[in-house]
């Protein structure tokens, strides 16, 4: 039974992360076996004295952070993060978005298990690349962005990549609550709710970790400066979404002069990110968001991970700033009515 309920995750793991045809379903089932064959355990890393030290202590900051997950955020940790893969290069995963250029509406796919979700996987440029073309063909905005992280939603005990070992301290950790916080929620089809929320969870968690259960004060207050920066940038995305979103919405405008008036509001965002924002953020850059090229499909791959941190912020602080209890509150509003989680959890502040 076990080994049946193995397979059927490694399948449905496989359509999720790169598409239904048999072809991709093929590579993405080879790439993953790779990744989990290649699994070594942490804890006999972190004793390997032929490993570089700063790479044990890496992993070593790893085993307490998913030890405090289980410990002080009651996550479904499982055995993810117990062991460790080296990549072949620093790139797990290439992620597609897409979006209609005359409406803020993003282009999805169906997948098993996670149902509809506004980006695909892939695994070589070559792949991204045929994607990419037969979009804009289409008429689509693109944006391609790489990815160094993932989660199998607890199918598998999820290996630490080598591409991760990239990371400070408070990413890393940031990182590793992150994704093990979808082994404990994930709603099908709600994609944006589970990444914004696992982006509140990971930082808050963060923070908490360097604060509280293996404190730093210079790891604390910069991660607590991180979060503040992330709210701040999820608040100015929003704002722009909305201004985008009326404009969309207006029925006086064709769609090309929808997709010329949208050039306007793209140029004074990046003015107003430069002038106004930027200088605000205190631990955090956001470097990508004027070097990569802005459009619809490049603003929703963002959003979802910065859709409406303030209102888990603001449970937070109802909650007493107990972190262990807003993760329970949220996830009981949100699995009462996972049609709509944002407004359950809005509920909660009622």
């Amino acid at each position: 039974m076990r080994s049946t309920q193995r397979l059927f995750g490694l399948l449905a793991l496989t359509v999720g992360l790169a598409g239904c045809s048999p072809f991709f379903v093929l590579r993405a089932g080879y790439e993953e076996a790779k990744i989990l064959s290649r699994r070594q355990s942490i804890a006999r890393l972190v004793q390997d004295e032929e490993v570089p030290v700063e790479t044990r202590r890496k992993l070593e900051l790893v085993l307490q952070v998913r030890q405090f997950a289980i410990d002080s955020l009651q996550l479904n940790v499982g055995d993810s993060y117990t062991t460790f893969s080296q990549l072949d290069s620093d790139t797990l995963a290439l992620v597609l978005s897409a979006a209609r250029k005359d409406s803020f509406e993003p282009y999805t796919w169906w997948f098993p298990i996670t149902g509809r979700v506004p980006y695909r996987a892939f695994f070589s440029e070559e792949s991204a690349a045929k994607a990419v073309a037969s979009l804009e063909s289409r008429g689509f905005d693109t944006y391609v962005r790489p990815t160094s992280a993932f989660s199998t939603l607890g199918w598998f005990n999820d290996p630490l990549v080598s591409s991760l070992l990239r990371y400070d301290s408070i990413s890393l950790a940031n990182t590793v609550v992150h994704e093990v916080f979808h082994n404990t929620l994930y709603l099908s089809g709600q994609a944006i709710f589970n990444e914004s929320l696992a982006q509140f969870v990971g930082a808050r968690g963060a923070i908490a970790f360097f604060c509280n259960a293996v404190p730093d004060p210079a790891l604390c207050r910069t991660a607590d400066l991180s979060w503040q920066d992330e709210m701040r940038f999820g608040g100015f995305l929003s704002g722009l979404v909305q201004q985008l979103e009326w404009l969309y919405s207006r029925p006086d405008l064709s769609a090309e002069q929808k997709i010329l008036l949208r050039e306007q509001i793209f140029r004074e965002a990046q003015m107003q990110f430069a002038d106004v924002l930027r200088p605000q953020f205190r631990a955090m850059s956001f470097s990508s968001f004027v070097r990569t090229p802005l459009n619809n499909a490049s603003l929703i791959a963002r959003r979802i991970y910065y859709e409406r941190l303030d209102l888990f912020e603001a449970v937070y602080q109802q909650s007493g700033r107990d972190l262990l209890l807003t993760i329970q509150r949220i996830i009981e509003a949100a699995e009462g009515n996972p049609d709509d989680p944002y407004g359950a959890v809005g509920q909660l502040l009622e």
